[in-house]
C-alpha cells in the first residue's frame, strides 16, 4: 500500500497456492529468525536502515501498511502464523499448530514460554483481546479489519491458555492465512486508542523514538526463539532515494528501500521482485468522473509502455488488473489498455457535447517518495490529461495528509478525484484485494456497483478451479463495466544493501522486512 509493498508470492500456480493455504495444518514448532547468533558487528552492533518516510504510526493493527508494517511486523510483534514469501505456504510462530474442529470454527494451539517485551507472558487471552482489538472493534478503525477482514465479528474464546478458538458466522476456509495478519499485543494494550509504541513478542523492542529524526530497536534479551544477529536496529528516512543510496555507497546505512535504478546505488542496489501494482483508484461519485467516458478516455491516455521504459528503467512491466501472475484470481487473458491519445480526446468531446462539465478541476492525489520516479509519473500522466481535455491538479502529499483519501472514511466535499495507489496482495488470493478495492463498501473502494458486488460474494465462497475463474470474471468485468482504475505497471524494487551486512531481499522486503534474516557480514 505504500513504497514498495509485500509483493505477490510468484512461481506458484493458483491451484497450488490454494492447497498450501487452505489445507495447511502445521504441527511442529518454528522459530524465524536465521541466525542464532547475537554477536554484534565489528563496529557498533547496529544495523542501520534508511526508509524512504518515517513511519506515521508503529500501531501493529495497523502494520498493513507498508510504512509501518516494514518496522513492526515479525521485528517488534509477531501473529500467530505468517506466510513463507518464497513457498507460499503457512508456517507456525506463537501458534504451533491449527485446525478446521467445527465448519465455522478454527482452533489454534498455542506456543508455551513465549513473553511480551514487558515480561508478562503470552496467553491465550492475549490472543483474544489482540483478534478483538484488530477486528471487532470498530471504534479503533484498524486497517487490517478492512483488508483482510469482513464486517462480520468473530466469535473469540480462549479455551486454556493455550488453546484459542475462532468462530466465523460462515465457514472460513481462508481464517489461518487471514489470522496471520493480526499482529499479537498483551491483552492490557488499550482498546480505545491506537498505540505509538507497541509492546509486542519479537525479537527487538522500541528502544527510542525521535519523532522526524530516528526510531531505534534493540534486541529483545528474552525472545522465544533465536536471537538475532545485530544488537540495534537504526531506522532513518530520507525522501530522495539519490540520498539513500549515497548513504549506501558512503558508508553512512547498511540497507537502504526503495531505490531506482537510476539512485546512483551501482553494485550495491539489488533489484528483486515485488510485484507491487501502481495504479489510479478513481472516485466515481462526482462529475466529470462519474461518467465513464471520461474514465476511459483517462485509461487510454496513460503510456504505461513509456512509464516502465522511461522512468522504471523495465523495472516493472504494464498492468492489466490490480493483482500479478501467481495470485488465485489473476485473469491473464486481460491486456494493458493500449495507449491511445487520439481515442481519449474523442471521448472527452463527446462526454463534452453531452453536457458533461470536463472543465471541472480534478486532484491527482499522490504520495511523496511513495516509490521511485513518482513525481515524474504523475507529472507525465498530469500532462497527458491536459491534452486529452481534462484539468488535473497534483496534489504530493504525505503519508498521513495521503492516507486519508485511500482508506474510508474519505474527507467530505474532496471533490472530483483520483489518488496514486500502490497495492500488495501479501496473501496471494484476489479475495485480499477485491473485497477492500472493488466491493462498493470497501475499505479503499471508491466506486463499484451492486452488480459487482454479488460477482465478489459468489467467487468468494468458491475453491480451487471454480474460485479462479469467478475471481478472474470479477476483474474483467471491472475493467470492461467499471473502469475505477487506471493500472499502470507490476513493480519490481531495488534495494541497497552496504559492504557491512548479510541480508537478501524476498518478496516481502517491501512490506515486512525482517531484521532477524539480517546478519553482520564476515
Amino acid at each position: 500500500m505504500t513504497s514498495f509493498p509485500l509483493a505477490l508470492r510468484t512461481g506458484r500456480s493458483p491451484a497450488a497456492l490454494s492447497l498450501a493455504v487452505l489445507g495447511l495444518v502445521a504441527t511442529a514448532g518454528c522459530t524465524v529468525a536465521n541466525s542464532s547468533s547475537n554477536e554484534s558487528s565489528a563496529q557498533t552492533g547496529t544495523v542501520r536502515i534508511v526508509l524512504p518516510q518515517e513511519p506515521p504510526t508503529l500501531e501493529p493493527c495497523e502494520s498493513t501498511l507498508t510504512s509501518t508494517g516494514v518496522v513492526v511486523r515479525s521485528n517488534i510483534t509477531e501473529p500467530l502464523l505468517e506466510r513463507n514469501p518464497t513457498s507460499g505456504g503457512l508456517e507456525p510462530l506463537l501458534a504451533t499448530k491449527w485446525e478446521q474442529s467445527a465448519p465455522n470454527v478454527w482452533t489454534f494451539t498455542l506456543r508455551q514460554g513465549v513473553k511480551f517485551q514487558d515480561g508478562s507472558d503470552f496467553t491465550a487471552e492475549d490472543a483474544v483481546a489482540s483478534f478483538d482489538r484488530a477486528v471487532n472493534n470498530s471504534a479503533l478503525a484498524c486497517t487490517v479489519k478492512g483488508y483482510v477482514f469482513d464486517e462480520d465479528p468473530l466469535v473469540l474464546k480462549a479455551v486454556d491458555a493455550t488453546t484459542l478458538t475462532v468462530e466465523t458466522k460462515q465457514p472460513d476456509p481462508l481464517l489461518p492465512l487471514r489470522a496471520s495478519f493480526v499482529e499479537i499485543v498483551p491483552a492490557e494494550t488499550s482498546a480505545k486508542e491506537k498505540v505509538r509504541e507497541p509492546v509486542g513478542t519479537g525479537p527487538y523492542k522500541v528502544a527510542k523514538w525521535d519523532a522526524g529524526q530516528k526510531l531505534t530497536l534493540e534486541a529483545f534479551p528474552g525472545y522465544w526463539g533465536d536471537k538475532p544477529g545485530f544488537g540495534r536496529a537504526e531506522y532513518q528516512w530520507r525522501d530522495e532515494g539519490s540520498v539513500r543510496a549515497a548513504m549506501i555507497v558512503n558508508g553512512e546505512a547498511d540497507i537502504a528501500t526503495n531505490l531506482g535504478s537510476d539512485d546512483g546505488a551501482g553494485d550495491k542496489g539489488i533489484a528483486y521482485p515485488n510485484n507491487e501494482t501502481t495504479a489510479l483508484r478513481i472516485s466515481t461519485g462526482e462529475a466529470p468522473l462519474n461518467d465513464i467516458r471520461i474514465r476511459e478516455a483517462i485509461d487510454l491516455s496513460v503510456d504505461r509502455d513509456g512509464i516502465v521504459k522511461t522512468l522504471f528503467a523495465n523495472l516493472g512491466k504494464p498492468a492489466s488488473q490490480l493483482i500479478g501472475p501467481g495470485v488465485v484470481g489473476y485473469n491473464d487473458a486481460l491486456k494493458p489498455t493500449p495507449y491511445d491519445p487520439h481515442r481519449a480526446k474523442q471521448l472527452v468531446a463527446e462526454a463534452k457535447a453531452a453536457g458533461v462539465p470536463v472543465d471541472k478541476q480534478i486532484r491527482l492525489i499522490a504520495r511523496t517518495a511513495q516509490f521511485p520516479k513518482i513525481a515524474e509519473t504523475v507529472e507525465l500522466v498530469q500532462s497527458a490529461l491536459a491534452d486529452a481535455g481534462l484539468n488535473v491538479k497534483i496534489e504530493m502529499l504525505d503519508t498521513s495528509a495521503q492516507l486519508k483519501y485511500q482508506q474510508k472514511p474519505y474527507p467530505p466535499n474532496a471533490g472530483p478525484y483520483m489518488v496514486l495507489v500502490q497495492h500488495g496482495n501479501q496473501a496471494g488470493d484476489a479475495a485480499f484485494t477485491v473485497d477492500q478495492y472493488y466491493k462498493t463498501d470497501g475499505a479503499q473502494s471508491a466506486n463499484g456497483s451492486v452488480e459487482l458486488d454479488n460477482m465478489i460474494d459468489k467467487a468468494g465462497a468458491l475453491l480451487d478451479d471454480a474460485r479462479q475463474v469467478a475471481f478472474a470474471d470479477v476483474f474483467k468485468y471491472q475493467n470492461e463495466k467499471i473502469r475505477g482504475f487506471v493500472f499502470i505497471a507490476n513493480m519490481s524494487g531495488v534495494l541497497g544493501r552496504g559492504d557491512k551486512v548479510d541480508y537478501h531481499p524476498d518478496a516481502a522486503t517491501g512490506d515486512e522486512m525482517r531484521l532477524s534474516q539480517m546478519k553482520p557480514k564476515g
